[in-house]
Parts: structure tokens; C-alpha cells; sequence
């Protein structure tokens, strides 16, 4: 798959994931709800529908290249002698 294609998919993977996880929060929450009366199986699949949409989302990011670019500045920041404040004391 070209690069393009492959952010293309996962950028459009992470935004339906992301319209899962808040479609299933919304269900959720107006659940809740006394004056709604909503099926108790379709609370059930509001829940499942928050944890499909993550893993849709980490699909994406995964697909897309994401996850590799948050991993390096992680490494950076805790690790790389350049980027820690460490040696940056002024002289006395």
C-alpha cells in the first residue's frame, strides 16, 4: 500500500473509530435516563460499541503511521541526552 493510501485509510480509520467511541457514550449516557426507555441490549451495545471503536482507532493509528511518530518523541524526550533539562544548570 502507497503512503498515501495508507494515511488516507488510517486517518479514516481513527475518525470512525472516533464516532463510535462518542456515538457509544452518548448511548450510554443517556441510558441513563429515567424518562428514556431504552432496551437493556442496546445499553449492552453501546458499551461494546465504545471498546470497537478504540481498537478502530488503533487500527488507524496503527495503519497510518501515528503511532510510530508518538513512540519516537516518547523515546526522545525520556531518553535522548540531547532533549533532557538535566545539563542544562547555568554555570555558578
Amino acid at each position: 500500500m502507497k503512503r498515501k493510501s495508507a494515511l488516507m485509510m488510517g486517518n479514516g480509520l481513527m475518525g470512525v473509530g472516533m464516532v463510535m467511541m462518542i456515538a457509544g457514550l452518548a448511548c450510554s449516557v443517556m441510558n441513563q435516563l429515567p424518562q428514556l426507555h431504552m432496551n437493556p441490549l442496546l445499553a449492552n451495545g453501546a458499551i461494546m460499541g465504545i471498546f470497537i471503536g478504540a481498537l478502530l482507532w488503533l487500527t488507524g493509528a496503527r495503519v497510518g503511521g501515528h503511532e510510530r511518530v508518538t513512540d519516537r518523541y516518547w523515546w526522545l524526550r525520556r531518553f535522548d541526552e540531547r532533549c533532557r533539562r538535566a545539563g542544562h544548570h547555568l554555570p555558578k
